[in-house]
């Protein structure tokens, strides 16, 4: 495959996404490092090209929606649907053997009733990709979110499960220590349980601070005093996680869990209406899979409804489109104001790619 192949690929794409409303706009390709490393989470961080602007610390963009957030809540108005081409630069493993540039094209559509919002997108991709028999994913992460809030435990617990909603092994270790399942360290247990953790421990190293390392301290004896998580609530959890059905299965799946973790109730509302305006669009909630954990390993900006096509011909392949839900995201760059956003994108190259199989 040619670089001119995939630009061919990706203007076709780009074509359609304007035939369906969409004004095409660009975005430069160096972005502040700053803010934007913060909103793209550990993963983008740790694959960002990084370099010294005119203004400081900037990055090769790794990504068009978080600069297209920016550009609408600082200038542009509701509704609005946006859609751009262009490369994209991320840092790939050594044995991945993919691109560390690439071309991205994508959809973004703002200001929009939520549930007719999720459906247009997705239909929109949909419809698209349905030459290349992908198969299709789909999840909420507001749902899970939801029941992390409603847990019957601290704040901090709360807080620090939904930092580690994006990294699935963190979040169950992290979820069986607070139940009591997990296995405290002996040294944890006797460093909680010394009157004075400093007598004895030699010289002070290190860039944290006697102060610093006391806070952290009674943090733990603080955690180490609540009381555990229930084992209801634990099983309520773990049955969402391993949820995996058609969406009209999972939707009746999810009433059922709501009447003993009331606090999803309205993320599950919001999905019952976006399988309604799917349903008018023509796409079957009974066709369409739904997972609960989908979406925990794409960009930490998501924070509703999220989507992937995958080739099942092709395991080796990252998704050939992604996208979701983002209204946290702009209320972070819209300084306090915040609307509805969704959108997604297509990999041309990996279009191309499958299309030959």
């Amino acid at each position: 495959m040619t670089r001119a192949a995939e630009r061919a690929e990706a203007a076709r794409f780009l074509q359609d996404f304007v035939n369906a409303g969409a004004q095409p706009v660009e975005t430069a390709i160096l972005q502040p490092a700053e803010t934007l490393l913060d909103l793209y989470g550990e993963d983008i961080r740790a694959r960002a090209f990084t370099t010294t602007g005119p203004e400081g610390e900037a990055m090769l963009r790794p990504d068009f929606t978080v600069p297209v957030v920016q550009m609408h809540m600082a200038e542009g108005g509701d509704p609005a649907r946006y859609c751009y081409s262009g490369e994209v630069f991320r840092r790939q493993p050594a044995d991945a053997e993919r691109a560390a540039e690439y071309v991205q094209v994508g959809f973004e559509l703002f200001g929009a009733d939520p549930a007719g919002a999720d459906a247009e997108c997705f239909a929109l991709f949909h419809r698209l990709l349905a030459p290349l028999n992908l198969r299709v994913h789909t999840g909420d992460i507001g749902i899970l979110t939801a029941a992390v809030r409603g847990l019957n435990t601290t704040d901090a617990r709360k807080t620090a499960l939904l930092r580690h909603v994006w990294r699935p092994r963190r979040f169950r270790a992290l979820l069986d220590r607070f139940a009591g399942r997990g296995v405290a360290s002996s040294s944890r247990k006797a460093l909680l349980g010394t009157a004075d953790p400093f007598a004895d421990a030699g010289p002070e190293i290190g860039l944290r601070t006697r102060a610093d390392v006391e806070a952290r301290i009674e943090t733990l004896r603080a955690d180490a005093d609540t009381p555990p998580i229930s084992t209801g609530e634990l099983e309520l959890i773990d049955d969402l996680l391993a949820m995996r059905e058609p969406s009209d299965a999972a939707l009746a799946h999810l009433r059922d869990l709501s009447v003993d973790l009331p606090a999803i109730a309205p993320a599950v509302d919001g999905l019952a209406r976006r399988l309604d305006a799917l349903n008018a669009s023509g796409i079957a909630p009974a066709s369409l899979p739904f997972e609960a954990s989908h979406g925990r390993a794409t960009m930490e900006y998501y924070d509703g409804f999220v989507f992937s096509f995958c080739a099942p011909s092709r395991p080796d392949l990252p998704p050939v489109a992604t996208g979701g839900r983002y209204d946290a995201l702009t209320r972070v760059l819209g300084q306090g104001r915040a609307t509805p956003a969704v959108g997604g994108v297509i990999r041309p190259a990996l279009t191309l790619e499958v299309a030959q199989c």
